[in-house]
């Protein structure tokens, strides 16, 4: 036994060992699988395996060639891909993490072992690859990234702040090795001069969040100036990512110079935010707290609005600001250049507006409105605050449908160039879309006359009546562009006709009424615009009839016979391959068959049958005799 056991463990051990060196095999060889999708090695997809490779820049090559490294398209690439699109900064860190440990594994670059950490820095003897530089750059971002996502999270839980203030300090760290490594005769200009801008704008983002408005402003200056300067040097299809990066300092420039004392800037970042429908990043949230408290500070001295002839005191602060705004909401709404801009601004105003109109409802509680309305019941007014609440009620239906409008207008130009030139494989706007846009727009004005204290206002009543009969025209006439496209020539002519007399009614009534419509759409050019239709529209139904009765042949024309009684005539029938196919008639119906023949036999009647008596007397007196007769065989 004991030489059995003695044999038998070193078998043990040596299996064990095997076991062991496979594992660590496993691990050296597969460690990037660990991490699952989001690691690297085999584990990592082709895109992120090409990370690996050296980016785009100057050659880097032997220890003579300059090094060069894109650090503003690399991060702005790296940024739009991986989550800053919808500003997840969580995921951006998670793949600055994941690329930091593809780099380090591809550079050999490790920082011990799994079982030990050993700290290493990127000196400049080293430095004989661009990614070494890469490396630090990933390193600045990830802690960036993170002190991103706490301050998103600091909005509901304050003492992030710390750990905010503290990664960001790492980050510029991280910036400054970067800035120290680059100042190295094998990094060319271009690059010093990227890393320079990085580090001024990280160093400006820290001084920021310490509201150390001075210093964050001579930083956010040198970035800018370096950008400028990069801007200027280069071709305009590569300045473009250096004047977004300016845009995108400048608001934090004016913030701070207005906190520094500078009281001009905050015009200057109130343009910057309407221009531009809402400010995104660092600056969104103080920027945003910054001009409601600069309306605040103007709506203390606001006390009443007059709207058609009539004075409301406005004693609710948030309507207030609200009414404050709202010139210089339509102004940068008139001034915006692109659809989407207008757009994002229209929603803004339109989203204000109704938080102006919840704090009016509020205060029309149902004992209180009697009461005010009991004190003015005998002049037949509506109270102040019920007034009011009709203002913006007309103010939020009237930018609806201004909108539209816009919107309708957007469509016509694309409907217009469509025409010109068309383009097959994309969705074409069409008629339908437009009528959609001024049904809305008819509901609205629907509304306005209904509103409370404008129902005995005549003049109020006839504009929103023409306003009606504009939009109704308008409406027509794409209705009849709608039949026009499916070739329904009698149901178009007669809605042009219709949009004829609506125009005329317009024009014959709006003699005194001409400054409210003059943002309305012209109704002489649609006058002019239908005529031209009518003329091609007739043309076109003329046209299409001699075609139709040219081209017409047997083949392309269905009789409505069954599949089953025109097999010999060869019929277009597109119904044959739905689920209602024309096959046969289902259940068949009755048809006349012959009858069975019946069969007479006629010479029975005529046949004698022969006499059976003598049979029938023969068996009836047969008795005991007879059965022993026939036992016996004797029977005759």
């Amino acid at each position: 036994m004991a030489s059995t056991r003695s044999s038998t463990l070193p078998a043990h051990d040596a299996a064990r060992r095997r076991r062991k060196m496979a594992a660590e095999r496993q691990v050296a060889g597969g460690g990037g699988r660990r991490g699952g999708s989001g690691g690297g090695g085999a584990g990592a997809g082709p895109e992120e395996n090409k990370e690996n490779e050296k980016p785009a820049g100057p050659k880097a090559g032997s220890l003579g060639d300059s090094l060069g490294l894109e650090i503003l398209q690399i991060i702005k690439e790296s940024q739009q891909q991986h989550g800053l699109r919808h500003g997840d900064f969580q995921r951006y860190r998670g793949y600055c993490s994941r690329r930091l440990r593809r780099l380090r594994k591809t550079l050999s670059f490790k920082m011990g072992n799994r079982h030990k950490f050993t700290g290493k820095k990127v000196t400049e003897e080293i430095l004989s690859d661009n990614r070494y530089l890469l490396l630090i750059l990933m390193d600045a971002e990830r802690a960036w990234s993170y002190a991103m996502q706490l301050k998103q999270e600091a909005n509901t839980e304050p003492r992030k702040r710390f750990h905010l203030l503290s990664r960001l300090r790492k980050a510029v760290k991280h910036a400054e090795e970067l800035e120290r490594l680059c100042e190295s005769n094998r990094v060319d200009a271009k690059t010093k001069l990227e890393a320079q801008a990085y580090m001024a704008y990280l160093t400006g983002m820290l001084h920021f969040e310490h509201q150390e408005w001075k210093a964050a402003m001579e930083a956010f200056n040198k970035c800018k100036t370096i950008y400028e300067k990069l801007a200027s040097a280069f071709t305009e299809e590569q300045a473009v990512l250096y004047n977004q990066r300016v845009e995108e300092i400048s608001p934090n420039i004016r913030y701070c110079a207005y906190n520094i004392g500078d009281q001009s800037a905050i015009s200057e970042l109130m343009q910057m935010r309407l221009r531009s429908g809402g400010t995104e990043g660092l600056l969104a949230e103080k920027l945003e707290s910054l001009i409601t408290q600069t309306r605040a500070k103007q709506a203390a001295t606001m006390s009443e609005v007059e709207w058609r002839g009539r004075t409301v005191p406005v004693k609710i602060d948030k309507v207030r600001i609200f009414l404050l705004g709202l010139a210089d909401n339509e102004a940068a709404i008139a001034q915006a250049e692109g659809e989407e801009t207008k757009e994002r601004l229209f929603e803004s105003l339109l989203s204000e507006c109704r938080d102006a109109i919840q704090a009016v409802r509020e205060e029309l509680k149902p004992d209180q409105k009697q009461r005010e309305h009991s004190l003015e019941v005998d002049s037949g007014k509506v109270s102040n605050i019920q007034y009011l609440h009709s203002y913006l009620t007309y103010i939020k239906l009237s930018t609806a449908i201004k909108r539209n409008e816009s919107m309708a207008k957007a469509l016509q130009k694309t409907l217009l160039q469509e025409q010109q030139s068309e383009d097959d494989g994309k969705r074409t706007a069409r008629p339908q879309d437009l009528i959609r846009l001024y049904d809305i727009i008819l509901q609205n004005l629907v509304e306005l006359p209904q509103l409370p204290g404008l129902e005995e206002d005549k003049n109020f009543q006839k504009e929103i009546g023409l306003k009606t009969l504009v939009y109704k025209a308008y409406r027509c006439f794409f209705i009849a562009q709608s039949y026009v496209l499916v070739k329904k020539w009698s149901e178009a002519l007669v809605l042009y006709d219709r949009v004829l007399k609506y125009a005329s009614e317009v024009q014959a009534q709006a003699g005194a009424y001409k400054n409210s419509l003059k943002e309305l759409p012209d109704v002489q050019e649609l006058i002019n615009q239908v005529n031209a239709e009518k003329y091609s529209l007739q043309a076109a139904a003329i046209l299409d009839a001699n075609d139709t009765h040219e081209t017409e042949s047997p083949s392309q024309v269905k009789d409505g016979k069954l599949l089953s009684e025109r097999f010999e005539t060869f019929c277009l029938d597109p119904s044959l391959v739905s689920k209602q196919a024309s096959l046969v008639h289902f259940p068949p119906g009755f048809q006349p068959v012959p009858c069975k023949p019946l069969f007479f036999d006629l010479a029975l009647n005529h046949v004698a049958f022969p006499p059976l008596e003598d049979k029938v007397e023969q068996k009836a007196k047969s008795g005991l005799t007879g059965y022993i007769k026939g036992i016996f065989g004797f029977r005759s």
